[in-house]
C-alpha cells in the first residue's frame, strides 16, 4: 500500500488571486517561558488544497457542514490533462475510468495545468460523478469562473481544488479527502490523500 499526499501545505500555498494569504501568529511559546506553544491561524477557506460547498455560489446551496462525506472519501480516478477540457475529453476520461472501475468513476481528479469547460462540465454531470477535483484553485477559468461552479454545485458535484498529482500516475485510488467541518461553511481546507491498494 502507498500513500500519496495530494495536499499543499497552507502556509506557502497558492492563493487565489484577491484572496487572503493564510498566516500562522505564535501566541505562546516555549522559548519564552511558555508552558506550552500555541498557535493562532488567520487564512480564506478557499487557501490551498480545499472542497467548494455549493454556498460559494449558491445563495442557498448546501454548507460544507450539510454535505456529507461521500462524494470527498471513495475510491476515485486519476486522469492525466493539460489545457482545456473540452466535452469530448470529459467523456474520454469518464469512459477510461469506467473501463477501470465504475466506483472510480464517481470521483473524477485531473492531472495537470487544466481548465474545466462549461460543455464539459455537461459530460460530467451527465455521468453523475460525485466529485471533480483539479490541480489549479479554481476548476473554471480564472476570469470567468462562476459559470463552471455553477454548474457542477448546482448539479451537486463536489469540488476538490488545489491538489497536487505531480507524483501519481494515471489509475484508479482510494481518495480521503474530507473537509473541516465548518458550519455554514462556503468551503474548507482538507488534507486530501490517495491510497495505491494494488
Amino acid at each position: 500500500m502507498k500513500i500519496y499526499d495530494i495536499s499543499q501545505e497552507v502556509f506557502s500555498s497558492d492563493v487565489f488571486p484577491g484572496d487572503p494569504v493564510p498566516k500562522k501568529e505564535m501566541i505562546s511559546q516555549i522559548e519564552n517561558g511558555d508552558v506550552c506553544n500555541l498557535s493562532k491561524l488567520s487564512m480564506c477557506a478557499h487557501n490551498g488544497t480545499h472542497i467548494d460547498a455549493p454556498f460559494h455560489f449558491i445563495s442557498d446551496g448546501k454548507t460544507v457542514d450539510k454535505m456529507g462525506l461521500e462524494a470527498f472519501v471513495g475510491m476515485a480516478y486519476v486522469a492525466e490533462h493539460q489545457g482545456v477540457v473540452s466535452y469530448s475529453d470529459a467523456e474520454n476520461i469518464i469512459k477510461k475510468a469506467r473501463e477501470k472501475s465504475e466506483e472510480s468513476a464517481k470521483r473524477i481528479l485531473v492531472k495537470g495545468e487544466v481548465e474545466v469547460s462549461l460543455e464539459a462540465t455537461e459530460a460530467f454531470v451527465k455521468a453523475g460523478i460525485l466529485l471533480l477535483g483539479n490541480e489549479p484553485q479554481t476548476v473554471g477559468p480564472k476570469d470567468s469562473p462562476m459559470a463552471v461552479h455553477l454548474a457542477l454545485l448546482g448539479a451537486g458535484v463536489a469540488l476538490l481544488e488545489g491538489i497536487r498529482l505531480k507524483n501519481v500516475a494515471e489509475g484508479v485510488y482510494f481518495l480521503s479527502s474530507a473537509p473541516l467541518n465548518l458550519g455554514g461553511g462556503d468551503g474548507a481546507p482538507c488534507r486530501a490523500v490517495l491510497i495505491d491498494i494494488k
